[in-house]
């Protein structure tokens, strides 16, 4: 069974974060240590420990959070000039907190992922 993660609490808002977007499905809020202007992190509020853990059942929620990013995009001003969405799975990919979560990443040019 997964085990919950700083995730979990920031999603019952037992700890405090600059929550952009919170629904019955996700939550999104501000990374605490941001590498772009806008960095956001949009999780499911269900416990999907990395990509690998994803059920079929889960597609609606992966589908939503691909939505809110864009909408949060929009907010945000950078929909037009461009952001970047990045997802990691295990620690290879420099997965740390085991949430699945989705980084959105703008409000400047970002360059090339990979050489």
């Amino acid at each position: 069974m997964a085990q919950e993660t700083i995730f979990s609490k920031i999603i019952r808002q037992e700890i405090p974060a600059d929550i952009v977007f919170q629904d019955d499905k996700v939550t999104a809020f501000r990374d605490i240590s941001p590498q772009a202007p806008t960095h956001v992190l949009i999780i499911p509020n269900k416990l999907i420990p990395t990509v690998n853990d994803i059920q079929d059942e889960d597609e609606v929620v992966l589908g939503h959070m691909m939505v809110v990013a864009a909408k949060i995009a929009k907010q945000e001003g950078i929909d037009e000039s461009g952001y970047r969405l990045i997802m990691n799975c295990n620690k290879d990919a420099g997965q740390e907190v085991f949430h699945l979560h989705m980084h959105l990443l703008g409000g400047k040019h970002l360059g090339r992922l990979i050489g």
